[in-house]
């Protein structure tokens, strides 16, 4: 994939691309690539990773579309592009793909934390419109969801689907004026953790296996812990701020309905701020089509990529039919 920048008055967002190909020679790895390889063969997914051989051995050319669509990948709140390294080493051979380090993340830094969720929404419109990428399928995982929907609001038309992964809805109407409140005051509970514990309880919260604790405490060991504690601190205040900003709408979308075809994956086991009980009252009032994903925690897409995987891939033949 090819690194590229995008300049900002807050800071220089970092993001990779790559087209679809049918070569091999088009999709290899170089310096800057967003791919960890290494990474990929040193942690092998655990049992809650797997599924059958036969899903592993599918082939997205049996699911083959004469133009391949954009696949917008956006990682959660302190995550960057590694992310969703099993993701991108699966689609980037015959789909067009996407990803960023958010603002303030990873090589995104530094950045200065005074955007909100719409900013962050305008960024990403900002650099699709610059790639002139079009009709592309937004697949957001936790805060990247979030930001998914802010895009979709502020953009209507824009984007072909959105897959939600591990995110909740950007809408008042599930949220209790508490938990509001209490996603406005976290820097000092997380000030308050000695940082390798803070390191390795994120880990283990986000993640049910071995590859994806290693993977998440690799990506927090880029932060020192004032930086991560004022970056997830902020990001949760934006969150509260955005879901307040949805108070006005509630009367004519008052359950967060996306304006586009939408599906809702979520971990089994995800334990993340009861961001399952939030989807299943999603996917209730909403009649979003779902899946659970088995055994898998709130970083599902690294506990179950194979599984991840085939739902997106459903996701996207079923688009273009």
């Amino acid at each position: 994939m090819e690194k590229r920048l995008h300049k900002t008055d807050l800071g220089t967002i970092t993001y990779w691309i790559s087209y679809a190909s049918d070569t091999e020679a088009d999709v290899a790895v170089q310096e800057d690539s967003c791919a960890d390889t290494a990474e990929e063969l040193t942690f092998e997914p655990d049992a809650a990773a797997s599924v059958t051989s036969a899903r592993l051995n599918q082939s997205i050319h049996k699911m083959r579309i004469p133009e391949a669509p954009w696949l917008i990948f956006l990682p959660g709140l302190s995550a960057d592009h590694r992310l969703f390294n099993r993701q991108l080493s699966y689609f980037t051979e015959t789909m067009n793909c996407f990803v960023w380090d958010p603002p303030a993340h990873g090589k995104s830094r530094p950045f200065k934390l005074s955007f909100s969720m719409d900013d962050l929404a305008s960024m990403l419109h900002e650099i699709l419109l610059a790639e002139q990428i079009a009709n592309p399928i937004l697949i957001g995982q936790s805060m990247g969801g979030y930001v998914s929907q802010a895009f979709l609001s502020l953009f209507p038309g824009y984007a072909k689907g959105f897959i939600s992964i591990d995110s909740a809805p950007l809408a008042r109407s599930y949220y209790r004026a508490w938990e509001i409140a209490t996603l406005k005051h976290t820097k000092t509970m997380y000030r308050s953790i000695p940082w390798p514990m803070l390191q390795r309880m994120t880990a283990k919260g986000c993640s049910t296996t071995l590859y994806g604790q290693s993977l998440m405490r690799k990506i927090l060991g880029q932060y020192q812990k004032q930086e991560f504690c004022n970056l997830v601190s902020h990001g949760y205040k934006i969150l509260a701020e955005a879901i307040e900003k949805t108070e006005g709408e509630t009367s004519s979308n008052p359950f967060g309905r996306p304006n586009c075809p939408t599906l809702l994956l979520w971990g089994e086991n995800d334990q993340a701020a009861m961001a399952k009980k939030f989807n299943q009252k999603w996917a209730l009032e909403t009649g979003l089509s779902f899946v659970e994903i088995p055994r898998a925690g709130h970083n599902s897409n690294t506990d179950a990529p194979n599984e991840v995987n085939r739902d997106i891939e459903i996701f996207v033949a079923e688009l273009n039919r």
